[in-house]
């Protein structure tokens, strides 16, 4: 699920990476419980004879017709929806054969937004709105997962950091990775300032 190692930065790292919520699937598993009951049902009462074979194999195409446009493709274009969040942008992809994808930089989003109703709340989910700056300034992500979780994930890497920088990556309750923790300059050694030609 998570974005390749080999498409981050070198001091870039993934916070949170996550599909578009499971519900999108609730209808596909519905259609694919219906089809396979109405097709089974369908190629057991046809009738014996010499149309028999046909009609079940009629039943069977057309089953699987409807399978792959209200199943199969609802659930690839689920499988292949991702979301991740890094500690320098947004990375958002999409699509089966045709891939899509953007990536917004986290010094350019202004504010960050969510919302659910209902049945979002139940499902813990949400709707995640993002303004940045740019010529597409609103980027609007449907049904995340533990919405509240990656709003407040976003919020701290955009205006909650040590120093209270923007976009600095760090969050207020982590420490940040080795490899970006600032090394403490060592002390001057005051034996080493002057030299005996200078007194």
């Amino acid at each position: 699920m998570a974005i390749s190692a080999k498409l981050l930065g070198e001091d870039e790292y993934v916070v949170v990476s996550t599909r578009t919520h499971w519900k999108a699937l609730i209808f596909p598993v519905f259609v694919l419980l219906v089809v396979a009951g109405a097709g089974g049902f369908l190629a057991a009462i046809v009738p014996a004879g010499s149309l028999q074979t046909p009609a079940r194999i009629a039943i069977l195409a057309v089953g699987v017709v409807v399978l792959a446009t209200f199943a199969a493709k609802p659930f690839l274009n689920w499988f292949f929806s991702t979301y991740t969040l890094t500690n320098r942008r947004l990375i958002t992809r999409h699509g089966i054969l045709t891939r899509t994808g953007r990536d917004i930089p986290l010094m350019r989003i202004n504010d960050v937004s969510y919302e659910h109703g209902l049945m979002d709340r139940i499902l813990r989910c949400g709707t995640l709105h993002i303004e940045s700056a740019g010529e597409r300034g609103q980027v609007i992500l449907p049904d995340v997962p533990h919405v509240e979780h990656v709003h407040l994930q976003m919020s701290d890497l955009l205006f909650g950091g040590p120093e209270g920088k923007p976009g600095d990556g760090i969050l207020d309750d982590e420490e940040p990775p080795t490899h970006m923790r600032r090394r403490p300059q060592p002390e001057p050694d005051s034996e080493t300032l002057f030299s005996s030609d200078d007194k």
